[in-house]
């Protein structure tokens, strides 16, 4: 049992374009992650920085008022230390500052919000463990909201480094001020892969293109190959590296097909012959056994004294005449089936001729019709007469056993072409013959060489036309000649 592969119809430029497009918005994607990611991290970082770079300015300005104070250095005097500077600070550092005592209780503060928010008075226990657990006794903790900020606790110490407050800084993320940069930077990037994708698609299309001109090319000359013509090579000059193999294993198929045609044509033509030459000695022999027998009986029974001598003499003499007429006969059909009808072309009124060809007929059923009174075409006399009588003779022998035979011979002007049409009403064609009515050798006949329906086959196809015919068993068939004017 035959397996049969299936293969995706999907065309190679269709996978080529959705391949390119595809890898493009793949890449999009794959840089907008990327980008996304990476930004928020740097953004990240960037605020951690910040928030480093305000805290050591805002406690230098704290160490020098710390050290400008006339105030004596307690933790209970800082209100009264930073009572203006406080504002001073956060002012120049657009920062909100808050100064704890040491056990988290609310000192002064930039801002009346610590105060007006009761959860917010005291610094939470949690907190502070964790500030007094850092190394470097500083500790951040983030908090997200609507608003995302990071609130820094370190202490705040005297000249001899003694802890005297807790300095609280509040610092606000900038999230609206990233997503709208961000949104910036994605949208840059969808304009930027829109135009990459156009760029690919257009790209695409014309590589595409380009590639399955080649294979379009391999196809349509694969489609056209015959083995009765000269089938033509494609060229490699202008072609890729990566198609040059399959274009050369063409054309070496190509050279291959061309040489296994002609090997074919020559094996057929010489079985051909063959075949022939075993018909004609056939043929040949079937006379040659009675033209025999006859000489022998003359040779037994002639006697010089019989007074019927010359009747005999006679009677042998018309035998061997016949059986001559015969060998004869069959021979001239041999040497005209392979005498191939040279290009004699003349101007012929094609009405005029066939009529002609019909004139060696005395049978009353045969007709002639013509759709027009001139039809002119170019064709060798000779040939045309020689395909309208073998066409009639077929016709009238296969109406001999038909009650009322009739024979049609129609002449139709085609426009660029002239029809002949031989209908019978006769015995038809039976099924296992159909195939075999154009072959040399062929016949149905009780007496003859089949070459007649060949013949008529090998003229038509040398002046560019064709033989049909249609057929049915019992009711007659239908011959057309069609030929070019």
């Amino acid at each position: 049992m035959r397996s049969i592969l299936n293969f995706n119809r999907k065309s190679l430029g269709t996978t080529i374009f959705t391949s390119m497009l595809g890898l493009v918005l793949a890449a999009f994607l794959l840089i907008a992650l990327v980008t996304f990611f990476q930004y928020k991290e740097q953004i990240n970082d960037y605020n951690e920085e910040r928030l480093e770079r305000k805290e050591s300015s805002i406690r230098k300005m704290i160490d020098f008022f710390l050290r400008k104070t006339t105030y004596e250095l307690k933790t209970d005097k800082i209100p009264l230390i930073f009572k203006d500077e406080i504002f001073e600070i956060a002012s120049v550092q657009g920062e909100n500052l808050t100064l704890y005592d040491l056990e988290g209780n609310p000192l002064i503060t930039s801002t009346n919000e610590l105060f007006d928010s009761p959860q917010l008075r005291k610094i939470p226990k949690e907190t502070l463990a964790q500030l007094e657990a850092e190394v470097d006794k500083r500790y951040v903790n983030k908090i997200d909201g609507q608003i995302s900020q990071q609130l820094s606790y370190s202490y705040v110490n005297d000249p001899k480094y003694k802890p005297l407050a807790i300095l609280e800084i509040q610092y606000e993320d900038s999230e609206s001020f990233i997503n709208k940069e961000m949104r910036e930077i994605l949208w840059r990037l969808v304009v930027i892969t829109i135009l990459i994708v156009i760029l690919a698609i257009v790209l695409a299309y014309f590589l595409a293109k380009y590639i399955t001109k080649t294979l379009k090319t391999v196809e349509d000359n694969i489609k056209e190959t015959q083995l009765d013509k000269r089938n033509e090579k494609i060229e490699t000059t202008e072609l890729p590296s990566e198609l040059i193999t399959l274009v050369n294993a063409y054309n070496g198929m190509i050279d291959q097909l061309e040489g296994s045609a002609a090997k074919l044509a020559q094996n057929e033509r010489e079985a051909a012959w063959r075949e022939m030459a075993k018909q004609v000695a056939h043929e040949i022999k079937n006379p040659l056994t009675p033209m025999r027998l006859t000489v022998q009986s003359f040779e037994r029974r002639f006697d010089p004294q019989d007074p019927e001598v010359n009747v005999k003499i006679k009677e042998y003499s018309k035998t061997l005449i016949q059986q001559i007429d015969t060998m004869s006969s069959i021979a001239s059909a041999f040497s005209n089936f392979a005498d191939m009808p040279a290009q004699q072309t003349e101007m012929l009124d094609v009405p005029k001729i066939v009529k002609l060809s019909l004139d060696i007929f005395n049978e009353q059923y045969i007709h002639f019709a013509s759709n027009k009174e001139e039809i002119h075409a170019n064709f060798d006399r000779t040939q045309l007469i020689r395909v309208v009588t073998n066409l009639v003779k077929n016709a009238v022998q296969a109406t001999k056993l038909v009650e009322n035979p009739k024979i049609l011979v129609d002449i139709n002007d085609l426009e660029n072409d002239v029809e002949i049409s031989v209908s019978d009403n006769g015995v038809g064609i039976t099924e296992e013959n159909r195939l075999k009515i154009f072959e040399p050798k062929f016949t149905t006949k009780s007496s003859g060489m089949g070459l007649g329906l060949a013949m008529v086959k090998n003229i038509v196809e040398t002046y560019d036309g064709s033989i049909t015919f249609t057929t049915e068993e019992g009711k007659g068939t239908v011959f057309r000649v069609i030929f070019p004017k």
